[in-house]
């Protein structure tokens, strides 16, 4: 399928009461017994249409991550897994949190169907009674999304749940060219063209998700039976990536619509920014004359003014094995007017005084580093992120890894990264206040 977006599908109504639902608390569903319930993503290594295309990154995550991200903060899950026969899907899957199930070369076909790589999934783990099947392809799961469409299953007593959206949109028989055929209408009568409001639409499988009980998929051989409901999601959460041509429209829509984790800061107060790696690329240029130089990318100072215009304070990083000298961050102290701290083999150790100090918590910080000793506090601060250059430890880390390398312009995505999630939260802030039953 190819991303399909309906932008006047989008009510604000519904966009605060689904905002309502994010906000409650990520506890375990009721349950009528003691049934395992696991989360399963289905990836293949040999994508025809993106290559590798669920671990391509949209929005500074791999695209699986998104799915993984919200299934394992659901809290819902005895296990979340991963099915693949690729060895980089296997390292990034284990990255965000799932287990993974090497699925046998007889699965693994281009015509391999999703229900008989569930079923293999199942017969190598017989402890599994309920599997929730998400698609990798659909980015703007919300973890409220698993937990009440998992309620159907585990407190209503339904046998499957599958998602929906609701769809506007009047659909014509087609006919072949030349045969003379006229075509017809499906739903609607022409002659009473309904006004889109007085059209309740039509529940069109969305590909999110499909949820079932064991013995349906085992005995019955499919995701959709037995005692079978839908859930209904949201036009702006119905996101399915298919071609290359979606990425760039359905990355604006993650940015918007997208889940970021649990504790998604509102207002960025505070951001720490690795000088080595980050805002240059590393290199220390040496004169005849012995004189130490180091490149600065005039676009990521300008990013980084830009947060400090939005009272966002600025404190960049160095270490003291960093070759840089220390005339040259004199010089880049009074050139982005900001603070330059020194900080030690584990930059947290330093770091939770200043934090501490300022009174802020680290959810209001956004951190920005490169290697390995940055590792604890990518994972601690509020946002996070690496340049595409980082290693691999780091990325793992980072809640957002940048386009760019460092000293290349990664400093300004992300600070254009927090500039957007922290115009998403004023938004969302100034909805709120709106009474808009009595608007």
């Amino acid at each position: 399928m190819a991303l399909v977006i309906h932008e006047d599908d989008v009510n604000e109504d519904t966009i605060e009461e689904a905002i309502k639902h994010e906000c409650q608390s990520s506890s375990k569903l009721p349950r009528n017994d003691k049934s395992h319930i696991a989360a399963l993503i289905l990836a293949r290594g040999g994508s025809k249409g993106i290559p590798l295309k669920n671990i391509k990154m949209l929005a500074g995550v791999p695209l699986i991550g998104w799915v993984l991200r919200a299934a394992v903060d659901s809290g819902v899950f005895d296990s979340v897994w991963v099915s693949t026969d690729h060895d980089k899907i296997e390292e990034v899957a284990k990255a965000w949190g799932a287990q993974v199930h090497r699925r046998s070369p007889k699965v693994s076909r281009d015509f391999s169907s999703s229900v008989e790589t569930i079923q293999e999934f199942l017969e190598h783990h017989k402890e599994v009674d309920i599997v929730c099947h998400f698609q990798a392809t659909s980015p703007c799961l919300h973890p409220f999304h698993v937990k009440e469409a998992l309620e159907k299953i585990t407190v209503h007593g339904y046998d499957s749940v599958f998602a929906v959206v609701r769809r506007h949109q009047f659909r014509w028989k087609e006919v072949e060219k030349g045969s003379g055929e006229q075509t017809v209408p499906f739903n609607l009568d022409p002659a009473k063209r309904p006004r889109r409001q007085d059209w309740p639409g039509e529940l069109c499988e969305n590909g999110s998700f499909y949820f079932a009980k064991k013995e349906l998929i085992k005995k019955e051989g499919h995701l959709q039976g037995g005692k079978l409901t839908y859930y209904e999601m949201l036009p702006e959460y119905s996101v399915d990536i298919d071609v290359d041509i979606d990425w760039p429209v359905a990355e604006q829509r993650v940015l918007r619509y997208g889940y970021f984790g649990k504790d998604t800061p509102e207002v960025v107060r505070l951001m720490f920014c690795n000088i080595s790696g980050c805002l240059t690329d590393g290199k220390i240029f040496m004169s005849v004359s012995g004189e130490a130089m180091v490149s600065v990318n005039t676009r990521d100072t300008t990013g980084l003014r830009m947060l400090q215009e939005e009272q966002v304070e600025v404190i960049l990083l160095t270490t003291e094995k960093d070759p840089i000298d220390p005339a040259l961050l004199q010089k880049l102290e009074d050139r982005i007017k900001c603070k330059v701290e020194k900080v030690g083999k584990e930059p947290l150790n330093d770091l939770k005084s200043i934090v501490e100090k300022k009174k802020l918590e680290w959810k209001d910080v956004a951190f920005m580093g490169f290697d390995q000793a940055d590792v604890k506090c990518l994972n601690l601060a509020g946002l996070s992120a690496v340049p595409d250059d980082a290693p691999a430890v780091a990325k793992k880390a980072a809640k957002y890894i940048c386009r760019c390398a460092g000293g290349s312009g990664a400093v300004r995505d992300f600070t254009e990264h927090i500039r957007l999630q922290k115009q998403m939260a004023k938004s969302q802030r100034e909805h709120d206040r709106i009474d808009r039953h009595n608007f």
